[in-house]
Order: structure tokens, then sequence, then C-alpha cells
């Protein structure tokens, strides 16, 4: 099979093209055909300098494709199903950038008749985005339609990949979403997910706005920069709200006012999706697949 393989860390450089044998599957795996392979920071970051266990890595986190053969102890009637896949090469070394690649069974979900393109969206944005709405003490463990429709959801970032995919989904739970993007064309992007209301933070003052669509504050901020929107984040929470930050964009510290946020009981949550708790983690690889099978994504 052909594969995407780099057995030193450093520049795109280091990326070949080269000839492998197919793997097989062993117990509890199963072997993927790919048809399309999702793109992360995270491939990108760790190809720069990450750890090489096996002294070679495949890259990508996230797929889609067909289950070709299944190892010991699985279901020989997967065989033949469409799935996406998530987590593909996080301590292992067959990513999805290759012909084929081999997953645990459980990180291999059914895709149904959504595209496979969409599935190879689905794994590191949606769990992310799904983390970052339900992690809150008054946000809900799950989700589905109408788990957030008493609750309104501010998106720092709407036109990235974590932030559209949190649009969704908690246009999906029929949150009432706001978003903020920073020009016209990622407006459309946010606006195309399912956001209510979309602010341009360049032109417009942010607590203005989403003070006049929730005066009492919003219940999640989902948050891309947290060291630039900290300030304003803590103007905006409703009582007992959350803040959850998925990423250093702007900068890797950040200043809190610490009265203002007891009084509120507020929460500020840091996500990252490779160690999101098994039990939440696995609630949310069942809602994004609801959702995808529902039409919500």
């Amino acid at each position: 099979m052909k594969a995407v393989v780099y057995e030193d860390t450093g520049d795109p450089s280091v990326l070949q093209l080269v000839d492998r044998p197919v793997p097989e599957p062993g117990r509890g795996e199963v072997l993927v055909r790919i048809a399309y392979s999702g793109v992360n920071p995270t491939d990108w970051k760790a190809r720069r300098q990450g750890a090489l266990p096996a002294g070679w890595q495949t890259p990508g986190q996230d797929g889609a494709g067909v289950v070709e053969a299944v190892g010991e102890g699985v279901d020989q009637d997967l065989i033949g199903e469409r799935v996406w896949l998530w987590e593909a090469a996080w301590q292992r070394p067959w990513g999805t950038a290759a012909e084929y690649a081999v997953v645990p069974v459980r990180q291999a979900v059914r895709l149904g008749d959504a595209s496979f393109e969409l599935g190879a969206c689905l794994g590191i944005p949606f769990l992310t985005a799904h983390r970052c709405l339900t992690a809150g003490e008054y946000l809900p463990d799950g989700l589905r339609a109408g788990a957030l429709s008493d609750h309104t959801v501010l998106v720092q970032g709407g036109a990235g990949a974590v932030g559209n995919a949190a649009i969704q989904l908690a246009a999906w739970a029929d949150a009432c979403v706001i978003a903020t993007v920073s020009s016209p064309e990622k407006a459309q992007l946010a606006a195309a997910a399912g956001a209510s209301v979309v602010i341009n933070y360049r032109e417009q003052d942010v607590v203005e706005e989403v003070r006049k669509v929730a005066p009492d504050g919003v219940h999640a901020i989902v948050e891309v920069s947290a060291a630039r929107n900290a300030g304003t984040d803590a103007q905006l929470l409703h009582r007992g709200g959350a803040v959850c930050a998925y990423a250093d964009d702007g900068g890797d510290e950040v200043t809190l006012p610490i009265r203002p946020l007891m009084v509120e009981n507020a929460r500020w949550q840091f996500v990252m999706v490779y160690t999101v708790p098994k039990a939440a983690k696995a609630q949310a690889v069942v809602d994004v697949a609801a959702a995808a099978a529902q039409g919500g994504i």
C-alpha cells in the first residue's frame, strides 16, 4: 500500500510517500481502507517535535473508509461497513494518511449514509467541541436535540474547525448560538453552521453585542484564544457558566479577575481531546455519530 511516513521530526520535507505492507489487525482491531484522511494541527505539531516510539509515523488522526478485515474478538459483520475514525495515530504509528489503517474497533464508528468527506472531519474537531459544550456544571453530560434549549453559547472564533463544529453541535442541541469572527467571509461560515448571531470583533464591541442577546450572560464560552479574550469572557458569563479553552492562539498564559469570577461561581475548563475522561469521550462519540446521522452536522 501507499503511505505517508516520517522517520525524523521536522518540517514537511521529512514526509515520504512509500510502499508498505498492508497491516494486519490484531485482537480487538479493524483494518480500514481509507477513503479520506483529515488533517489537524496535532498532525503537523507532532511531525515537528513529537516522539517516534516505533521509529516511524504515518500521520492522520481522523479519517473515513470501509472496514476490510477484523481481528480476533471483533464481529465479522463489521466487514464492509462504512466508518469514521478518531485518534487513529494517538500513541500508535498507523495514521490515516495511507491507503489502509489499523485502529481499535471502538475508534471505528459507523458512518451510515453520511459522506466520507464528512466522516473524515468528525474526529478531533467535533469531539473537542462536544467536550467544550458539556464540561460545565450547568451543562448537560451529553448532547441531543433539545439538550441545550435553555442555554446561550458563545463561540469565540466561529470559523475555525473546532469553533465551527461547536456551532453545529450547539445548534443541533437547540442552543442560542452567538459566534465571533474577524471578517465578513468568516461570518458567512459561522452563520451557515447555525449561529443565530455573528459578531465581527474587529468592527463591533463583543460585550455590548452579546449583552443585547443574553443580558444575564452566556452559559458556555467555547474559547480559542483565552489569553486575548479572558477579560471579555469574564464579563459575559452567566452565573455558574463555563469557559472551555481548547487552544492557546494568541498566547499561552491567562490573567483572570478572581473576585468577579468567584461571585459568579464561574468555571474555566481546559480541554485536550486526547486526555478527556473515557466516559466523556465515549459519550461524545455516540452524540457526534447521532448528530451526523440526523443531519445535524
